[in-house]
This record gives structure tokens, sequence and C-alpha cells, in this order.
């Protein structure tokens, strides 16, 4: 079934060219379907590619899904125009008295830095306990797992040693819970990161549940008792050359990165990438829009 985007929204394009179906407001108000509506917030710096990659993993399921992409009103992005981000984002304040059955909040590349000296985390929290009451269903990606681990449970983020950066095999911990349903008992994700939750904080905490984790990655996927709140430490929405754009700006950079694991053919950055994790990303998606946001979800918010 279709997404239901703004108008105008250069992900479109690259959405129709991969023969994703992509429904205008007008078409989509005429059938008599419950829509989900699903609210994003995109914190990684280059928002368009962030938007067409969540957008790609939102259309493989059979609900019509209406998507609202919102920014901070505490931060000002460097990386995306703000012609961009006043044609199709809305500020949290607009949104923040509104319901929602599913939320998405992005990574973003600040790792390094304590919670509490993020420019904007008193906003980041407001939009955290907002969850908690206007939301069915969250999913934190990357650094927002983390930020959402630590505000709700305690649970510390760590430095690495070197960044964490390639695509990495995981193993299931829970393999009949109903978000890794058709998940194969090996399977890669790509990462990216400098810092990591540690998989014995998670298994300490009585209130979440391990699902999925890597040697190599570490903690990958956790969840709340509930199953109202999804954290995914890694990167299933990359597109085959997300990581390769992230290497090619750290050498730019003059940072010497190490050539992204399990990634180039023969470790070659020269070589076309490999995606392997296709067919994941899609699964996690569509599990998390079934089992935990249309299945949970009210008809009627009251």
């Amino acid at each position: 079934m279709p997404l239901k985007v703004p108008n105008g929204l250069p992900a479109i394009t690259q959405l129709k060219e991969e023969n994703i179906f992509v429904m205008k407001a007008q078409r989509a108000e005429s059938q008599d379907i419950r829509t989900m509506r699903i609210a994003v917030v995109n914190l990684m710096p280059v928002k368009e590619t962030t938007e067409t990659d969540l957008l790609r993993l939102l259309s493989n399921t059979p609900l019509q899904v209406e998507i609202d992409f919102v920014r901070l009103e505490t931060h000002l992005s460097k990386n995306t125009s703000s012609n961009h981000l006043d044609n199709f984002y809305r500020p949290f304040g607009e949104v923040k008295n509104q319901r929602y059955d599913g939320l998405i909040v992005t990574g973003a590349p600040i790792e390094h830095l304590p919670y509490e000296e993020v420019a904007y985390w008193a906003e980041m929290q407001e939009i955290l306990d907002w969850s908690q009451t206007n939301v069915t269903s969250s999913m934190f990606i990357c650094w927002a797992s983390q930020a959402a681990l630590y505000h709700f449970y305690g649970l510390q983020k760590y430095p690495l040693s070197k960044k964490l950066s390639g695509v990495y095999p995981h193993t299931l911990s829970c393999p009949t819970h109903p978000i890794l349903r058709g998940f194969d008992d090996l399977f890669y994700i790509p990462h990216s990161r400098n810092s990591e939750v540690r998989v014995e904080d998670v298994v300490r905490c009585k209130a979440l549940e391990l699902l999925s984790s890597s040697e190599e990655a570490g903690a990958y996927m956790v969840m709340s008792r509930d199953s109202r709140q999804l954290f995914v430490t890694g990167h299933a929405e990359y597109a085959r050359n997300t990581l390769k754009q992230e290497y090619d700006r750290d050498v730019a950079k003059g940072l010497n990165p190490t050539v992204p694991k399990n990634y180039f053919p023969l470790d070659d950055p020269t070589l076309k990438p490999t995606k392997i994790w296709a067919s994941h990303a899609h699964l996690l998606f569509s599990n998390w829009l079934n089992y935990h946001v249309y299945q949970l979800t009210p008809y009627e918010w009251s």
C-alpha cells in the first residue's frame, strides 16, 4: 500500500524510480481506510537522504501510512536548507498536542557529547516524554536509541576506542518475538557509531528485553517489556552507498578512517559495495508497523 507524504518532497522522485507507490493527499483521502500516522523526528545532518531511506522501508506493508516529518525548534540544521525544512517539516511545538500511531527518531553524529551537553537535549527529553502519552509505539535509531535508553532507564553509553563502521553479523536472543518474525538465525546490519550501550547493562534492566546482538557490534535490538519502545543501535535503513559516503567524507577530512568491515568487495573502497541487509531491513520495519503499531494502536484516539 502507498505512503502519504507531502507534495513535492524530493524523495518522491527516487521512490517512484524504485516502483514504490507514493500517494498524494487527495487520493488518499478518497479511500475508506484507517491511515497509520507516523511522526519522524529526523536528526540526521543530510535529511533528504534519511527521508528516502526511511520511506523506502515504511512503504513495504499493506497499510496506508501517513508521514509527518518533525523538526526541532531549538536546533538549526546546517546541512539542510531552511526552504526544505519550512516546506516539508513541522516544528515539534505544532504537533505535540496530536496523537500518532508510531514515532521514529533517527540517529545524530553527536555520540562524543555527554547528553546534557547536546544543545537540544531539553527538547529531546520533552519529545521522549511526549512519546509516552501521545504515541502507540516508538522506534529509536542509533544515537536516539542510546539517548532514550539513558533517559528512560538510566543506561550509560560508553565511548569506543575506534569508530564502529561496517556490516556485522547478528544473532537472535528471542527468536519467537513478533518483531523478529521471518528473521534468519544469522543476518547482517550496518553500524556507524563511536559509542555503545553494553549488553550486560541491557540484560540487568528488568524492564527491557535484548532481542538481537552481535559479537562485534554488541547490542542491536532492545525492546521494552510493554512492546511500546524499540531501540535499534544499527542502521538497517541505510542505502547501499551510505557507509561509502561516510567513509569518503572522513577521508576528505583527513581522519584516516578504517575501511568499513564486510562492506566493500575485497575491502577495496574503489569497488561497488555489496548490499546484504535489505531483506532484514524490510522485515524489521514491516514487522514493527504490523505487530507494534497497527495491532496495538486504537482505532480512534481518545
